[in-house]
């Protein structure tokens, strides 16, 4: 089953990084990007340009409205993601759990709802 892994983390906190523990942050990204290919259950995934860059967007009574920024202002924000290909949500969290982020802020795992097949199925 596929899993999404959305990486929430601060960014004020990540601000406050020095060059070299950026440095570590990413090699430990490359390591875990590496283990999961090498596994076989990488689908995908890229960080996010900061919430400063989003655009936010609702349609009511037939209007299209936009909001620059994200929709709800929280602690963490959604830093990246991964898409996995996991046998179980026991992988799922095994994998959720060496994702770089998940020390200092939190994974959020779903599984991913494959249309076109029923819900019952993908249990």
């Amino acid at each position: 089953m596929k899993y999404l892994f959305l990486i929430c983390h601060s960014e004020a906190e990540d601000a406050k990084m020095t060059p070299d523990e950026r440095a570590a942050l990413y090699a430990a990204y490359g390591a875990f990007r590496q283990e999961v290919q090498d596994r076989g259950v990488y689908v995908g995934g890229n960080p996010l340009h900061p919430t400063t860059t989003a655009t936010t967007v609702r349609v009511r009574d037939g209007k299209t409205l936009t909001t620059d920024g994200p929709f709800a202002e929280t602690k963490e924000q959604m830093g990246g993601y991964f898409l996995l290909n996991c046998a179980n949500l026991d992988e799922a969290i095994e994998l959720g759990a060496k994702i770089p982020s998940a020390k200092t802020g939190s994974i959020e795992i779903r599984p991913i709802m494959e249309m076109g097949t029923s819900a019952a199925a993908q249990s």
